[in-house]
């Protein structure tokens, strides 16, 4: 089933069958005057939202005052006072309150990062990450489904059977266009493979 137009889609159930890359995604929601967050999960948010009647309009965004930034770095203090980044210096304030020696920060650390940031949210603290990074805290997760094109690359080179095309890759695109478009399971099979095989370029 090819996938339809927007406007053509009832409700989100339906929405969620097709793939939508992160700009279909935006461009959707400016057409509609809905905001636009820069994360796939938050703008399927909004996209579900709407189909349920609730409009979630752009913020109107005043100036922040900018402040000195905080040198001292406690559980306390905020992540947009200490002008935190995935840097040196706030990757050895988690490795000494975790006590791992290889720390390193995770995918739903650096979304929440994001989402605090957009939402100016000046009650979020290192210490609220910490949580984030045991799992205790959720405040905004990885988008996993933008992983799927790359399993899917993956999983077709990884067969035999793909090796008689000579450009795999664009092969491989010319598969997964077909999947996007579609409301079958995005993941990539030999079945799959065989059925639509006479429409790729060998």
């Amino acid at each position: 089933m090819d996938r339809p137009e927007f406007d053509d889609i009832k409700n989100y159930a339906e929405f969620s069958k097709y793939y939508w890359y992160r700009d279909e995604l935006i461009k959707i929601c400016k057409s509609h005057g809905l905001k636009t967050p820069s994360g796939k999960v938050e703008l399927n948010g909004v996209i579900k939202a709407y189909f349920d009647g609730d409009i979630i309009l752009p913020e109107k965004k005043l100036g922040r005052k900018k402040k000195d930034v905080v040198t001292e770095l406690t559980l306390d203090t905020g992540l947009l006072e200490c002008g935190f980044t995935f840097g040196n210096r706030f990757r050895e304030f988690f490795r000494e309150q975790t006590g791992e020696e290889n720390f390193k920060f995770t995918c739903d650390m650096a979304a929440t990062v994001k989402k605090v940031r957009e939402d100016e949210d000046d009650a979020f603290t290192l210490g609220d990450l910490l949580n984030v990074y045991y799992g205790k805290n959720i405040y905004a997760l990885y988008d996993r489904s933008i992983l799927q094109w790359n399993r899917f690359v993956k999983d077709f080179y990884a067969d035999s059977a793909t090796e008689v095309f000579n450009e795999r890759l664009r092969a491989a695109a010319a598969l997964w266009k077909i999947v996007r478009e579609s409301d079958m399971e995005k993941v990539y099979t030999t079945d799959l493979l065989e059925k639509y095989k006479n429409q790729l370029a060998v």
